[in-house]
């Protein structure tokens, strides 16, 4: 028998899918199988509705080798496992004469801990365990979660954080589950052979798709030792993220709370000097973070680095101390002692990277109003870690539907440590870039309008013009807008003013779960719903309900931030352009990813309203307008007032009528 082609395989996924084959869903089909033969690296962008999803499993199905693909988000991960994947296995298995196996695989703390649940939880204060669910009271919020978690577990599958509905609160979690730090291995575990963890690593062992997180994946690349198993083929989709998904698992943080108690669960596990030495560390650390303002610490001041090496100097001494010492009172002392562990262990290996002080490494101060003050380490950049452990012994496939900014790909590419396309460097890796396009027509569906008559936005004070043009611009609509700010002060300053000039809903994100929200949102025409960074690249509303997203400035990283600033200042120091590679790129992204809220189906209509004049008036205005969809652009206030009143009056009539222009299903919703 003939091996099946590629447009064979991707036709009969798209029909068990339910979908419409796509120009650029084919295009990129071919194009991540190449890449998967040669052995090569590929970026693709892949626009809102090509369907990119299948554009790439059912090329690494046919490939028959191991495959992980790695997405930012939960939902993704979902449509991967209980939908896609699914459906593809068995519209192929006839096709290729076997069915690939696939599996879910995330990092331990995503699963429920058997031995937490049913030993108890190591207390701070006291010796021993406690039993979290006798504490808990059931009339509070926590004591009803604990008892319904404990039911859970008799009838999970999985113990998958996520497969838990209604979710729990991370503190109530916290309570049935353990870092890999804490985790005792299941050989010496009590209930190693019923580890929810260890059964989804052996399910993806098997697998031929592992289905994971950019968290997972940051950590198997960080950490040297490996957490997925061996495989061929990497995809990363959502890759837009992956940057700051790396940054954030290699970023190190020291808070008084967190030494005072890793002090208390040492306390009763070591000698007493051994504990009286990391006592009085915590202690001098705590009073200079008292003082700590915040910002960025470009040398460490001689106190604090005092202060750090008496605490890594102290979490040493307790460590080889929690070796040797055992203490017969206290309850399930390997539990106890392996929290503990984990605990001195963060502490001595964050003061310790602080002290050595790597110029590669961005240390600062943060103040919480709720939490106090933080120490923070991070990498001046992933992109050399990236290179180095993403790019080596396998091909990988990167997409999403923007990674193409200011014309070309090389502003992401070199984020994530690739030399500029098409140049041959020493151990550089080898990659190409492809735009498959979008099955919409933007510049018929979308109207791009800058607000280039409004004053420039300050540092500070309100935009009393703004919020007057936001105000016309959502009457025009009929309300059906999504407001996208650059700060949640500014979305709850809109919100109040609005909420006053307009009779119709505002739902504003922190008010109710961002799930309710964007429920409530597409449920009703008038409505509006504001807020900040989750929304610019979480809402999926197709139809009348969005047709106006609105930005209120463009969203430059803030000026106070140390970590953006830093790797700013290295690339002007390097003879780069700090502000394009840095800031402008974030921006870019960022708006691109705002404006893709706009247009989900073929039927959608709207306009994307940027309320900063620097769009049009700056020179970087050019770079950032072509990070974007390619939709009708004007200045014209009138003009878009017209556009907006024409829009909703043919929705109006369209829902009367009864067909509220229903969006074009399956592949319609994937970025």
């Amino acid at each position: 028998m003939t091996k099946p082609s590629l447009p064979e395989l991707l036709h009969a996924a798209v029909a068990a899918v339910g979908g419409t084959e796509r120009p650029g869903q084919v295009t990129m089909a071919e194009t991540v199988a190449e890449a998967i033969d040669d052995g090569s690296h590929l970026l693709v962008q892949a626009g809102t509705g090509t369907g990119k999803s299948l554009g790439y499993l059912v090329p690494a199905l046919a490939h028959g080798e191991r495959v992980v693909v790695a997405t930012a988000t939960l939902a993704l991960q979902r449509q991967l496992v209980e939908r896609d994947l699914p459906r593809t296995v068995d519209a192929l298995h006839p096709l290729l004469r076997r069915r690939p196996d696939f599996a879910m695989l995330k990092g331990r703390s995503n699963y429920l801990c058997l031995h937490r649940l049913h030993e108890g939880v190591p207390q701070d204060e006291e010796e021993g365990l406690f039993d979290q669910f006798e504490a808990a009271t059931p009339t509070s919020k926590l004591g009803r979660d604990l008892l319904r978690m404990r039911d859970w577990a008799d009838e999970t599958e999985t113990g998958d954080r996520d497969d838990l509905t209604p979710g729990v609160s991370d503190r109530a979690w916290a309570q049935v589950s353990v870092s890999s730090r804490e985790c005792l291995g299941a050989s010496k575990c009590a209930y190693g052979q019923e580890c929810f963890a260890e059964m989804a690593r052996e399910r993806a062992k098997l697998a031929e798709v592992v289905v994971t997180n950019h968290a997972l994946l940051a950590i198997d690349a960080i950490e040297g030792a490996p957490v997925l198993p061996q495989h061929e083929v990497l995809i990363v989709d959502e890759a837009h993220e992956l940057v700051s998904r790396v940054t954030g698992v290699a970023t190190g943080e020291l808070t008084p709370g967190q030494v005072n108690r890793a002090v208390r669960r040492a306390a009763k596990l070591v000698n007493e000097k051994a504990a009286d030495q990391l006592q009085t560390a915590a202690e001098g650390f705590e009073r200079l973070m008292e003082l700590a303002l915040p910002g960025r610490l470009e040398e460490v001041p001689e106190d604090l680095g005092y202060a750090l090496m008496a605490l890594r100097d102290a979490a040493r001494t307790v460590i080889s101390a929690l070796g040797s010492t055992r203490d017969k009172s206290v309850q399930d002392e390997d539990v106890v002692r392996k929290q503990a562990l984990a605990s001195v262990e963060t502490i001595h290996d964050v003061a310790e990277r602080i002290t050595n002080g790597s110029e590669y490494d961005v240390v600062w101060y943060e103040r919480h109003d709720r939490f106090g003050a933080s120490l923070r380490v991070a990498p001046m950049s992933v992109s050399g870690l990236l290179r180095e452990k993403l790019f080596t012994d396998r091909s990988v496939v990167l997409t999403s539907a923007t990674l193409k900014l200011g014309g070309d790909f090389n502003g992401v590419g070199a984020s994530l440590g690739l030399s500029p396309e098409g140049t041959q460097a020493e151990d550089a890796p080898v990659w190409k870039g492809v735009d498959v396009g979008s099955p919409f027509d933007y510049r018929k569906q979308g109207i791009l309008y800058v607000a280039q008559h409004l004053a420039r936005p300050g540092r500070e004070g309100t935009r009393g013009d703004m919020l007057d043009e936001l105000t016309e611009l959502i009457e025009a609509a009929g309300g059906r807008t999504l407001g996208l700010f650059s700060s949640m002060r500014a979305a709850q300053a809109a919100a109040e003013e609005l909420r006053g000039r307009l009779d119709m809903p505002i739902l504003l994100q922190g008010e109710e779960t961002l799930g309710e929200l964007i429920k409530g949102f597409a449920a009703d025409a008038r409505t509006c719903l504001f807020g900040t960074l989750s929304l610019w690249q979480g809402v999926d509303v197709p139809g009348a309900n969005c047709q106006l997203v609105i930005m209120d400035k463009i969203p430059f990283p803030r000026p106070d931030d140390p970590l953006m600033s830093a790797r700013q200042k290295a690339v002007d120091e390097a003879g780069g352009n700090g502000f394009m590679a840095v800031a402008a790129t974030h921006a870019a992204l960022l708006m691109a990813q705002g404006a893709g809220r706009l247009v989900r189906a073929s039927g959608d209509r709207g306009v994307v309203a940027v309320l900063d004049p620097r769009l049009a008036t700056a020179r970087y205005g050019s770079y950032l307008r072509a990070s974007l969809p390619e939709f009708w652009y004007t200045t014209d206030r009138n003009q878009v007032r017209r556009s907006l009143a024409a829009i909703d009056a043919a929705a109006v009539a369209a829902e009367a009528s009864g067909g509220a222009g229903a969006p074009e299903a399956a592949e319609a919703s994937e970025e």
